[in-house]
C-alpha cells in the first residue's frame, strides 16, 4: 500500500528527498507523515502533514525539513537539507488510509528507508 524511496549515504550538510506513494484502492487519506527510528531507540515523529494542510515537525528537523503533499497522486514527500549525523535512521512513511467500501480508517506503514549521514 505504501512505497518508500529515497534514502542512502549523504555527508554532513547534504540533502536528500524522500517520497512515499500510496496505491490500491483509497477512498480517502486522513494524516501522511514520516517517522524515523535510529539504532537503540524508539520510532519516533519526523513531519506529518493532515489532508486539511496542517503541519507538524519534530523540534530537531524545523527548520531544516520541509513535508509536502500531493493529494492528487497520494505521495507525500520529505526534504531533508543540512542533514547532521543525528538524522541517521530508517525513515518509515505512513498513512491513515479508508479503503474503498470501508467506513473507517486504518494505518499503514511503509518498508522502511536507510537515511545514512557521514563523512
Amino acid at each position: 500500500q505504501l512505497q518508500a524511496s529515497g534514502g542512502g549515504l549523504v555527508q554532513p550538510g547534504g540533502s536528500l528527498r524522500l517520497s512515499c506513494a500510496a496505491s490500491g484502492s483509497i477512498s480517502s487519506i486522513n494524516d501522511m507523515g514520516w517517522y524515523r527510528q535510529a539504532p537503540g531507540k524508539r520510532r519516533e515523529l519526523v513531519a506529518v502533514t493532515t489532508s486539511g494542510g496542517s503541519i507538524t515537525y519534530a523540534d530537531s528537523v524545523k527548520g531544516r525539513f520541509t513535508i509536502s503533499r500531493d493529494n492528487a497522486r497520494n505521495t507525500v514527500h520529505l526534504q531533508m537539507n543540512s542533514l547532521k549525523p543525528d538524522d541517521t535512521a530508517v525513515y518509515y512513511c505512513n498513512a491513515i488510509i479508508r479503503a474503498n467500501g470501508l467506513a473507517y480508517h486504518t494505518s499503514y506503514w511503509g518498508q522502511g528507508t536507510l537515511v545514512t549521514v557521514s563523512s
